[in-house]
């Protein structure tokens, strides 16, 4: 097989995606409901909530009695029967204990027909998927730790989902701002609904549930669509090398690199500005926490309640709170929207924003909160699932790639570069540019075609390697001298010998 067929096999599902794809996707629309229909709302997530805490109480139940009686010394045969923690058994159990259980104490009045059966059976679900990842995580099946389910507290998001039932939108008489949930009704949206209802009415997505939860102060119901996406025909490529050697001007190659002083920087030449969202509000969030501090709050060990100008400033502070994240979620989503509607082939890194933002004390919690701000792992986020949307390659590049401190000119790796050096200067062939933009390239070039129709470490694939120290992981020099890895010491300052002996010819000239 020539590179050129190669090439044209690997690129075959960009040129062409399947168009009949379907992908589960979210529309959240924020609610306007009455008073009464916010005590109704109230209520689902209440009970919801009851029957999680339920289920979770009589499972634990079981099994302190099994490992008490363990510590008596009773054998495994004469035990306590173990009790199933699947949905359907604790379902099936709450059905014949539901008269007893959901009374109230004062009045003793049976409360739970009040609600719709899917608060309960949601969080009987909710409650049986925790224990089995609990179960899963200590067996091995599932990956890293994980504690046995806690007990939700009344202080705790407020969410309920519907599964069955009628929920959906109301679309009679041309309609656009209502939905239907179960024992509640119509609820008003404080927006158009026109963009879902099209889709369902044309027969091209199916609402699969609805999920109602009470954040940052509104109430908002997120509904699960499975949605059949059209096929998507994006620029053509001829080679990724000549579109990483133009600088991805014909749109098909992207490197970008992400930080603080620019939120992003692309092999383009583009530098984004960080719009940063926190400090532009932190005026604001400071005088009312300082407000609130000379307040009278609620203390939980002598039961005082707070004082009715508390509440007021509380409200003030959670509404900056939510501009603060609805201006950086709307930030986020253009850029990553533009990023996978414009090029064929993005190139991210994979970095450890949580082990960045770990330590550092004083000395560091500026920058700590600046790389908060910035949302680093959201834009990854972002990417990965609307590149699938889309049919746009995605390219992460390995934890230990020196995107940094490679020359994008000559491909030499730096020995150090510390943080306050912004401009890459090469020892070597002399070139210099923004340190930003010299990652932005070198991540870019990690999608070029090689000689002979073979790839770089991961060529439009999603590749991420088992994270392994610098000093073990042995670098990928490809046929062009791009190290595709952490090189080892002796390899450090060695490049392409063509590249480096022609920059070198120019330079000293």
């Amino acid at each position: 097989m020539t590179a050129a067929a190669a090439l044209e096999d690997r690129t075959a599902d960009i040129t062409a995606p399947d168009p009949s794809r379907t992908v589960i996707r979210a529309y959240v629309y924020v609610l306007d409901p009455t008073p009464a229909q916010v005590e109704a709302l109230r209520s689902h997530c209440g009970a919801q909530r009851f029957a999680y805490n339920w289920a979770l109480s009589q499972v634990k139940a079981n099994l302190d009695q099994r490992t008490a009686e363990r510590s008596y010394g009773v054998p495994d045969a004469e035990l306590t029967p173990s009790m199933s923690w699947s949905a359907y058994c604790l379902r099936k159990f709450w059905n014949t204990v539901k008269n007893d259980v959901a009374v109230a104490p004062e009045t003793g009045k049976v409360w739970w027909p009040e609600n719709s059966k899917e608060a309960y059976s949601s969080g009987i679900a909710n409650c049986a998927a925790a224990l089995s990842n609990w179960s899963d995580a200590r067996s091995g099946k599932r990956k890293g730790s994980m504690g046995f389910p806690r007990f939700r507290s009344k202080r705790a998001v407020l969410s309920c989902r519907f599964t069955t039932g009628s929920f959906g939108l109301v679309t009679d008489g041309g309609d656009r701002r209502h939905v239907q949930l179960p024992r509640i009704g119509a609820i008003r949206t404080c927006e158009s609904t026109r963009k879902l209802a099209r889709k369902t009415i044309a027969g091209t997505a199916r609402i699969r549930s609805a999920t109602v939860s009470y954040r940052r102060g509104r109430w908002q119901v997120s509904f699960s669509v499975e949605t059949t996406l059209p096929a998507r025909a994006l620029p053509p490529t001829a080679t990724c090398a000549s579109a990483v050697a133009d600088g991805g001007v014909d749109g098909s190659v992207v490197g970008v690199d992400v930080g603080v002083k620019h939120l992003a920087v692309l092999s383009t030449g583009e530098m984004i500005d960080n719009p940063k969202h926190t400090r532009k509000h932190a005026k604001v969030l400071r005088r009312l926490q300082r407000r609130a501090s000379r307040q009278i709050g609620p203390d939980r060990l002598t039961g005082q309640e707070p004082s009715q100008r508390w509440l007021r400033t509380q409200d003030q502070i959670r509404a900056v709170h939510t501009r603060t994240a609805d201006a950086r979620r709307d930030h986020l989503h253009k850029l990553t929207t533009r990023l996978v509607r414009d090029f064929g082939t993005v190139v991210v890194e994979d970095l450890n924003v949580t082990g960045m933002t770990r330590s550092g004390g004083a000395y560091k919690r500026g920058l700590n909160r600046a790389l908060r701000d910035a949302a680093l792992a959201e834009i990854r986020r972002q990417l990965t699932y609307k590149t699938e949307w889309t049919g746009t390659r995605l390219h992460v590049a390995d934890r230990w790639y020196p995107s940094s401190k490679t020359c994008s000119n000559c491909q030499v790796v730096k020995a150090k570069l510390p943080l306050n050096v912004r401009v890459f200067t090469c020892d070597s062939c002399g070139f210099r540019a923004d340190r930003d933009h010299n990652a932005a390239l070198n991540l870019a070039a990690l999608a070029a075609v090689v000689d002979g129709g073979a790839s770089s470490a991961s060529c439009g694939r999603d590749v991420k390697d088992a994270r392994q120290k610098p000093t073990i992981r042995p670098a990928i020099r490809r046929a062009d001298g791009i190290a595709a890895g952490t090189p080892h010491s002796g390899e450090r300052g060695r490049g392409n010998p063509a590249a480096h002996a022609e920059c070198t010819k120019q330079h000293s000239g």
